[in-house]
């Protein structure tokens, strides 16, 4: 039986593991919380659960030598660290998370060693890959070029669920879709650079109409560009990663930037209520009518949706906060935890949509859409859990079993990685549907 072990225990684990059980692979979860190592393994005969912390590299050593694959859903900081442990056992590594300059480092050590370390599968980095490639690949097949390219992913609480002022709830790490407020943004438009600064990013928005789901908002996701090289696609004219919202969050979430409700430069709020916070960020003295100053401030009339919101997450209010220094971010990040995480009835999704305008020898033009939409809950596995643990639990097995057998340093970007895990996730019921020959008018605008 080949043993894997998995590195982290966090809010996605669940699904590979049980995925692994499933499959028959001997599986061991290391997590510096035990319980939650534990409790993914329950009584499985086939599961461990050991306690470690990333400090112990005497035990990951011996660890990763007693198995035949090591994943890493840690902080992305230590994926180099456990790659070159991997390196000296001669052991495979998987990861979801974006490769660095670091890791891409070790691509020729990891050919050299026979060595695969597969990065960047889960959905958004992962699915997004593989599903666009896919397409790309067909276009390229065809003689034809990729003229224009949207790639756009949201994790979204269902419509129905969709019911604060937010229209959001947290299925995944929380904090972290908060701090993605703070990104910037880089694409290209009809062959030009547009850079977008983070105190612009969400006023850079336009919407799509999205089967089952209604009205969307498009906000950019990071840089772009870089996918031009990833994906093969020198031709391209335009090119634009977008992160899905329901109308709303945007324009909420611009105004929380503008009063500095996100900002992680700490502040002193020793004695200070939400409303003094509130007060001192906009460079008022008082909290006597903070609602109508905080609409003044951000020139939009009292009665509008996003004061609404701010009040609705507590902002205003005469509580003390009860910190000594800390950051707005800390600050806002925990009101909108304690209000807005998904509820285990409720259910989540992810939903995906990748546009392209191709272009063949013959002068025909056309669109193709491919999406995904994809449902789940906390009682059994979120959207979220679902789409990022899969496609890694996929490619692990695939890699175990000899089917993925290419080496060195990758992203699912090539037919002998995407293939077979977009094959194998359509049994899992994640699935793409896809349309061809639509006319231009149907591609997103800018």
């Amino acid at each position: 039986m080949k043993k894997v072990l998995i590195l982290g225990a966090g809010m996605v684990v669940k699904p590979m593991v049980e995925y692994l059980f499933e499959h028959d692979f001997h599986v061991t979860v290391a997590s510096r919380t035990k319980a939650k190592a534990d409790n993914l393994v329950g009584d499985n005969p086939h599961g461990e659960s050991v306690a470690w912390t990333t400090d112990d590299t005497e035990k990951l050593d011996k660890m990763v030598a007693s198995h035949d694959l090591t994943v890493s859903l840690l902080p992305y900081a230590y994926h180099v660290m456990v790659a070159k442990t991997c390196l000296k056992h001669s052991k495979n590594m998987v990861t979801t998370s974006y490769v660095k300059p670091e890791m891409e480092a070790l691509d020729q050590a990891a050919k050299d060693a026979g060595l695969l370390f597969l990065n960047e599968i889960g959905v958004d980095p992962g699915i997004d890959h593989m599903s666009a490639m896919q397409i790309i690949h067909h276009i390229h097949n065809k003689g034809g070029k990729v003229v224009k390219f949207f790639s756009l992913t949201g994790a979204l609480p269902a419509p129905e669920s969709a019911d604060n002022p937010f229209h959001y709830k947290f299925s995944w790490s929380p904090k972290g879709v908060v701090m993605a407020g703070n990104n910037d943004g880089r694409f290209l438009v009809d062959g030009k650079e547009k850079y977008v600064p983070t105190e612009d990013l969400f006023k850079e928005t336009f919407s799509i109409d999205f089967p089952e789901v209604g009205k969307l908002d498009v906000y950019p996701n990071r840089d772009s560009i870089q996918y031009i090289d990833i994906y093969d696609i020198p031709e391209v004219e335009t090119i634009f990663r977008g992160t899905l919202r329901y109308p709303g969050w945007c324009e909420i979430m611009d105004a929380m930037k503008r009063m500095k409700l996100i900002s992680y430069d700490k502040i002193d709020l020793s004695g200070k209520s939400y409303a003094d916070m509130v007060a001192y960020l906009i460079g008022e003295k008082e909290t006597e009518n903070i609602r109508s100053k905080v609409a003044s401030f951000l020139g939009l009339p009292e009665n509008h949706f996003v004061p609404d919101a701010l009040a609705w997450l507590g902002l205003f209010d005469t509580k003390e906060i009860g910190r000594k220094e800390d950051s707005p971010f800390e600050v806002t990040s925990d009101l909108m935890i304690g209000k807005m995480m998904l509820k285990p009835e409720e259910r989540d999704m992810i939903a995906m949509q990748h546009s392209f305008l191709a272009e063949y020898p013959d002068g025909k033009k056309e669109v193709i859409h491919a999406r995904m939409l994809d449902f789940g809950s906390l009682r059994t596995n979120t959207a979220v859990a679902r789409t990022v643990a899969l496609p890694a639990a996929i490619a692990v097995r695939l890699i175990l079993e000899g089917t993925i057998d290419v080496k060195g340093v990758y992203r699912p970007v090539i037919p002998e990685i995407y293939k077979p895990v977009l094959q194998e996730l359509e049994n899992t019921g994640i699935t793409f549907s896809e349309e061809f020959g639509l006319p231009e008018s149907a591609m997103p605008r800018l």
